[in-house]
């Protein structure tokens, strides 16, 4: 999958056409403010390189989960008037419950080029865009007279819904945006023509989430790390004592496999040493925390592991200097609790200080390497946590599917 050969917005002429974009603007709110706007931010080349090229642009995109039909608190509005403060086009707001209704329709017609109008959130239509309903599709590419299509939410590429895949069946020309290539190149070259070695760095809570990526990626990387909550699988499965850890007993047997796996093909996995443990989970998450140090397969049975060790933080630390590429998804521990982020730092440290590529796979460890203020010392940070998982996974991803392969 790597280098997909896809139409980009550098192949089309937009002049004068409205172009419908798919955009991930599902970014974090609070009481009615955007608590961080990089989602918007990750948008503005394609979004710019529309308006340049004098096109009309038509943006859709999802936020959060509303579960009955329209919601104020979903409202892409906060998202809109953001974007406002952010480009020099006119950016003009649809608010339709219905998405494409006569406000959306009146001002894509009163458009002039160079011109964007955001739609209200997709999600507002419920199952006709999650199960990616045709009438909801043809209505989206309608309002832009069924010209053209730009694929840019990376996030959202996982799904086959009306507004990322359904809409490309009735328009005449379909593109990839800038961000959707560079998501493509980064997590592309790294699992299909990474430079080695290639150390892969998996952590979160649950073995499940990442089953089918503990399996492709000891195919393709050299070192396999596990941290976070799914290593105490690991660790009981190869008889250790975890307490009062997390664990998925079903997958017990996965685990021995996985370790067999890696043996069979002479690659390593890594798995903490020791551990940070409490006597339970802080509550509130960042509340003070009496914690200590222990040996991993040494758990007190009425303790639990919440972060990985001093000792398992240098062992990390040192695989990831002698890598050339580095893949890293989900967190050491409770990083949202300073005691218990000593892991995440120290993993998200080692990876500031290397020369290799540093590749971030969305979710948690995004928010984790921001939070921690190391971002601008990667070399890609995914925006989509399932969608980035996904493509780790090997998947062929249906919003990236449905685009149309270059000649």
């Amino acid at each position: 999958m790597a280098g997909l050969n896809k139409v980009t917005v550098e192949d089309i002429d937009v002049k004068g056409k409205k172009v419908l974009v798919r955009v991930d603007f599902n970014v974090p709110m609070k009481d009615g403010v955007i608590t961080n706007d990089n989602r918007i931010q990750a948008a503005l080349p394609t979004i710019n390189k529309l308006v340049e090229n004098g096109a009309k642009v038509v943006l859709c995109s999802h936020l959060g989960k509303p579960k009955n039909g329209p919601e104020e608190k979903f409202s892409l509005k906060a998202a809109a008037d953001r974007l406002a403060e952010l480009v020099s086009a006119k950016v003009t707001f649809a608010n339709d419950d219905t998405v494409v209704g006569d406000n959306a329709k009146a001002a894509v017609a009163a458009m002039n080029d160079g011109e964007i109008v955001v739609l209200q959130n997709t999600r507002f239509r419920g199952a006709e865009e999650t199960k990616n309903g045709e009438e909801f599709a043809k209505e989206l590419a309608d309002l832009v007279d069924d010209e053209v299509f730009v694929m840019d939410a990376f996030g959202s590429a996982h799904r086959a819904h009306a507004s990322t895949a359904g809409v490309t069946k009735f328009v005449k020309e379909t593109a990839v945006g800038y961000l959707m290539q560079k998501e493509i190149k980064y997590l592309g070259n790294a699992v299909e023509v990474p430079e080695r070695p290639f150390v892969a760095i998996l952590g979160g809570a649950k073995v499940a989430d990442k089953l089918n990526v503990i399996s492709n990626l000891l195919e393709k990387c050299d070192t396999l790390i596990i941290g976070g909550g799914m290593a105490y699988t690991f660790i009981k499965a190869q008889g250790g004592n975890i307490g009062k850890s997390l664990v998925d007993d079903e997958k017990l047997d996965y685990c021995k496999e996985m370790l067999a796996k890696a043996e069979s093909l002479g690659k390593k996995i890594l798995l903490p040493v020791d551990t940070t443990v409490a006597a339970e989970f802080p509550n509130p998450i960042d509340a003070e925390i009496a914690v200590e140090n222990v040996p991993a397969g040494e758990i007190p049975a009425d303790k639990m592991g919440l972060d990985i060790g001093t000792e398992t933080q240098a062992i990390f630390a040192e695989a990831v200097k002698s890598a050339k590429t580095v893949v890293w998804n989900g967190p050491m521990g409770v990083f949202e609790n300073p005691t218990l982020a000593k892991g995440t730092i120290a993993v998200a440290k080692a990876l500031a200080e290397t020369d290799a590529t540093t590749i971030i796979g969305g979710g948690d460890s995004a928010a984790a390497v921001m939070q921690l203020g190391f971002a601008d010392k990667m070399s890609h940070i995914s925006t989509g946590g399932g969608a980035s998982l996904e493509y780790l996974e090997g998947k062929v991803l249906p919003g990236v599917a449905v685009i149309a392969d270059k000649a």
